[in-house]
Formats: C-alpha cells, sequence, structure tokens
C-alpha cells in the first residue's frame, strides 16, 4: 500500500509518500480501507519532534473513514464493505475516570492513517452517520470526542449556560462550538484573528474578541454582560490565568491542552477563592466517542478547511504551521 512515512523529525517536507506492507487483521480485528484521513496537531507536534515517546518511522494519522476490507476470523463478516468511521483511542483501560498508562492513539507507535489501509480493533469502528460525506466523517474523531469529553463529561455542561471557548478555528474548538450550541448553551470565543471571529458566528458563537487587543478580557465581560459559567481552554499560558479572572465565581474552567505553554505566575488564590471547578480532560473513553457520535448523528456536521490529496501531505502541515486553517484539513486517500 501506499502510505506517508516520516523517518525523521523536522519540517513538512519529511513527511514522504512511500510503499509500506499492507496490514492483514488479526484476531477481534479488522482492516479499513482509508479513504479519508484528518490531520490532528498531535501529528504535527510528533513530526517536529515535540511529542513524548516518539518511535520512528512511523506512518502518522489518528482519524479516518473508509470501509472494512477485511476482518480477523472471530469478527462478523457483516462489517464488510460497510462504511466507517474509526475511534482512535487504543487501551483506555477500566477506569472511566482516568486513562491507564497503556492508553494510546493511532498514529505512532501504533500505524496510523496516512495511508492507503489501517488495522484497528473491531470495537473501534462505528457506522458513518449517513448524512456526513466521507470527508466530514474523517474529520470528526479525535476533536468531536475530546471537545464531547471536555464539555460534557468532565464540565457536565446545561443548557442555558454561556460557554467560552478559547482559540476558536482548531479542530477541538469548533467541535465544542458545535456541541455546546447544539446542546442550547450560548458561545463566546476568542482568536487572534478577527475574521475567524466572525467565520465562528456563522457557525453559532454570539461574539468574539481579539486576545491580542489589549484588555481582552474586560472587553468580552462587557459583551457579555456577566461572567461565563464554563471556560474550554486548550490555548494555557496567559489565556488560562485570564480564564480564572473571567470566569463566574462556582464555574467550570476545562483544559485540553497547553499551545502556548504553561501558566506563568500562577495565583493560586482565585482558584479557591472563587471556589472554581478546574478540571483537565484529554481525549475520551468509548462511551465517550459513541455519545459523541449520537450528537452528531441529529445533523450536526463538522467543519472541514479544505481537503486535499494524500500527496499533498506536506502543503497541509505548512498550512497548519502557518496557523491559516479553519476547521480540519482533510487528507484524500
Amino acid at each position: 500500500m501506499r502510505a506517508v512515512i516520516l523517518r525523521e523529525p523536522g519540517d513538512p517536507a519529511n513527511l514522504r509518500l512511500e510503499d509500506w506492507p499492507a496490514p492483514l487483521p488479526g484476531s477481534g480485528e479488522v482492516v479499513v480501507r482509508v479513504r479519508a484521513a484528518a490531520i490532528n496537531h498531535r501529528d504535527v507536534w510528533i513530526r517536529r519532534g515535540q511529542y513524548a515517546g516518539i518511535r520512528l518511522p512511523a506512518i502518522l494519522g489518528s482519524d479516518a473513514s473508509g470501509e472494512v476490507t477485511a476482518v480477523g476470523d472471530d469478527v462478523s463478516k457483516s462489517w464488510i464493505g460497510r462504511e466507517v468511521v474509526i475511534d482512535p483511542s487504543l487501551g483506555w483501560g477500566p477506569d472511566p475516570r482516568a486513562q491507564a498508562a497503556s492508553f494510546h492513539l493511532l498514529g505512532m507507535p501504533t500505524e496510523g492513517t496516512y495511508a492507503e489501509f489501517v488495522k484497528v480493533p473491531a470495537a473501534n469502528v462505528h457506522a458513518k452517520p449517513s448524512h456526513l460525506t466521507i470527508e466530514e466523517a474523517a474529520a470528526l474523531p479525535l476533536a468531536g470526542v475530546t471537545a464531547y469529553r471536555a464539555l460534557v463529561t468532565r464540565a457536565a455542561l446545561r443548557s442555558g449556560e454561556i460557554v467560552l471557548i478559547t482559540g476558536i478555528g482548531g479542530g477541538v474548538a469548533l467541535a465544542a462550538l458545535t456541541i455546546a450550541v447544539s446542546l442550547g448553551a450560548t458561545v463566546y470565543v476568542t482568536s487572534g484573528s478577527d475574521k475567524k471571529i466572525a467565520m465562528a458566528k456563522r457557525y453559532g458563537a454570539t461574539d468574539g474578541v481579539s486576545y491580542h487587543a489589549s484588555g481582552w478580557s474586560r472587553t468580552l465581560l462587557e459583551i457579555i454582560g456577566r461572567r461565563p459559567d464554563v471556560i474550554v481552554d486548550g490555548a494555557g499560558s496567559d489565556t488560562f490565568a485570564q480564564a480564572l479572572d473571567i470566569v463566574k465565581p462556582g464555574g467550570r474552567i476545562v483544559t485540553y491542552g497547553a499551545t502556548c505553554g504553561s501558566v506563568p505566575n500562577l495565583e493560586v488564590r482565585r482558584i479557591f477563592w472563587k471556589q472554581i471547578d478546574l478540571l483537565g480532560s484529554t481525549m475520551g473513553t468509548s462511551e465517550d466517542f459513541t455519545r459523541m457520535l449520537e450528537i452528531y448523528a441529529k445533523g450536526l456536521h463538522p467543519v472541514v478547511d479544505s481537503v486535499v490529496p494524500l500527496e499533498d501531505v506536506a502543503k497541509a502541515h505548512a498550512r497548519i504551521d502557518n496557523g491559516e486553517q479553519f476547521g480540519k484539513i482533510v487528507l484524500r486517500i
């Protein structure tokens, strides 16, 4: 099969299309003919050499949709030919509150989805929601389950609440916007781009502010008229520190990443005095994934930035390096 192989970390040109042995299904496994695969920031960090435990060479990619072409001896042959979307989480473990040490994702060290075929446990394939295109289905898994767990499993979002989502434009932030609006929340956003804020309003955001503007948090509170109930943050750094200031007393802050780094000079007093629930969240369980699909099956669509051929994977990574995307970039295979 053809697959994109990363042999050395570095710039996007290090992602090269090569011939690679096609997988065969073992016990409890299926092989999926990948039709579309989405790019996540995790892939970018691995490609740059900024991810823990990197093992190379590797086939990156956690997200995919396609059809099942082969199954293990103990898997129902009724799966063969069915269009599916893949849950990329492997080895979560028995405790739904937190992942086990064995937890990992498709796309290093397990061979990922930047390839014509991928092998996964049969339990990790789900019927593709019929209203989604194959590219939209590929854009859904990792961002969708991360956003669902942050908002629903961890923050226990309720209809009528006000949610602030930082850094709109990335896959998780946009999935959180889509899910929060569908659950009856009022959503505000931040971004470094006025254009992205305007686009977010097209997808249901009420308003937003640029985090480059001086005093953006005060401006946001003036726009909202009160403090948000829930803040969903994947940036960290000063954005997280501002979140501690603006969330309402007794509110919830969910952090799922720190793309801008750790928080400088964190004042713990602001957490306990305001009685804030500070919640960490990452990826999700198989149940989180199933519940996320159920929400999208009601007619929701993930936001797709662009669809490019597998051969242009380096150009797609460069677009993310430059922060140009709004939504998921999908590789057509």
